[in-house]
């Protein structure tokens, strides 16, 4: 029986962390003071850089067997928790099958397991889902009270650098940091999704290998035929949740990004005493059409960069990195579009399986671009065939 190579890509790499950590912070600057005093009145800095960020989860704790859910941010001026939509992934109850005695069956024993414990990997990543979502609407919460505070004092006038609006603009920072953490753990949950997929792929391709293992009874073939469907149930939980997770880290990235100008703009406001300029919410208006513009764009001329998946562990993310950084010093409000682009070769359900992994692909790419700073308002994300690929590609195109 020969296993096909499992395809997946890494995401946790130094260099990549490097770049990633170099162009947000040169690029697009989306991280915040530490608290309104250095902004308005200067400080330490190096009493700024030691304060402790507020984190998600990281890539090691997404593998951890003992699971524990993210601190909930408590505003100071409100008890009222806010319960967000939970994601409805339900794993699935797995056929034990009973045992033939053929070595078929121990081999069908063994893939079982295997997607026996995806179904527990899947349940443990839809609560963290549904924890991290419950974090991000209580921080968004306490972000939108203290903003509402200060905006009303604003409003009707008050006193150059009003204390108690300081302190209610550095309870807003601190939601902010939160949902800052909570991208971070979702983007470790999408990983961890990622690599589940990969997984049921491989148990899928094993499955169907199985068939054609001589020495089997007719309760053996009973059983793979039970077993392949079950593991195709698993893929399209999987892709569920990997899908969720990904719209999530795109929303959330654009929401932060956009906040993190409003609140200097309220510093400003504050340290004057009287909210003055454009309002403070436009920003935010400006990117959600945007976004919904771009969707309906469709990608055309050359790409790019073009990512083939045709081998195990693909790394493309300095040359996209090159790629995006050139392209932005070109054209600074460059949007891009991502295009998932799958071969058309073979049987109907191969060709549906290549699809699937290309948008698997594809949301990984969309995930490396919002890591180093894109805004998700400047991305959009496609699909198409190609009878020419040969295997998997993934195409970014400037628009």
């Amino acid at each position: 029986m020969t296993a096909r190579t499992k395809q997946k890509t890494k995401f946790s790499s130094v260099s990549s962390r490097l770049l990633v950590a170099l162009f947000t912070a040169t690029t697009f600057g989306l991280a915040g003071c530490s608290d309104i005093d250095a902004m308005l009145f200067g400080g330490d800095a190096s009493e700024a850089n030691d304060q402790a960020a507020i984190t998600g989860y990281s890539a090691s704790s997404a593998a951890a067997p003992v699971y524990t859910p993210p601190p909930a941010y408590q505003p100071a001026s409100s008890s009222t928790m806010v319960t967000a939509p939970v994601a409805t992934i339900t794993p699935l109850a797995i056929d034990p099958g009973s045992d033939t005695g053929t070595a078929v069956n121990k081999t069908i024993a063994a893939m079982r397991a295997k997607v026996v414990s995806l179904q527990g990997s899947i349940r443990l990543n839809a609560q963290k889902l549904a924890d991290l979502r419950n974090a991000g609407a209580n921080a968004s919460a306490g972000y939108y009270t203290a903003k509402g505070i200060i905006t009303a004092r604003l409003q009707v006038g008050t006193t150059r650098g009003n204390p108690e609006l300081v302190g209610q603009w550095n309870q807003a920072q601190a939601a902010l940091d939160q949902l800052t953490g909570n991208i971070n753990g979702l983007n470790a949950l999408a990983k961890a999704a990622a690599e589940d997929a990969s997984s049921a792929h491989f148990a899928l391709n094993q499955i169907t290998a199985t068939f054609n293992v001589s020495g089997a009874v007719d309760e053996d073939h009973r059983q793979l035929n039970v077993l392949e469907d079950e593991t195709n149930q698993t893929i399209v939980l999987i892709d569920r949740l990997l899908k969720e997770a990904a719209d999530d880290v795109q929303r959330q990235t654009a929401y932060v990004a956009n906040e993190r100008a409003n609140l200097t703009t309220l510093a400003s406001a504050i340290k004057s005493g009287e909210l003055y300029g454009a309002d403070i919410a436009s920003p935010m208006m400006t990117s959600s059409a945007s976004a919904g513009s771009s969707s309906r764009v469709a990608a055309s001329g050359s790409p790019l960069v073009v990512i083939r998946f045709d081998h195990q562990d693909v790394d493309y993310q300095q040359i996209l990195y090159a790629a995006l950084r050139q392209a932005l010093q070109t054209r600074p409000n460059a949007g891009f579009s991502v295009v998932a682009v799958a071969p058309t070769r073979g049987s109907a359900a191969a060709v549906q399986l290549a699809q699937t992994a290309a948008h698997r692909h594809a949301q990984e790419v969309m995930r490396s671009l919002t890591d180093m700073g894109v805004p998700a308002s400047r991305l959009s994300v496609a699909s198409a065939t190609d009878p020419a690929a040969n295997s998997s590609e993934v195409r970014v195109f400037v628009r």
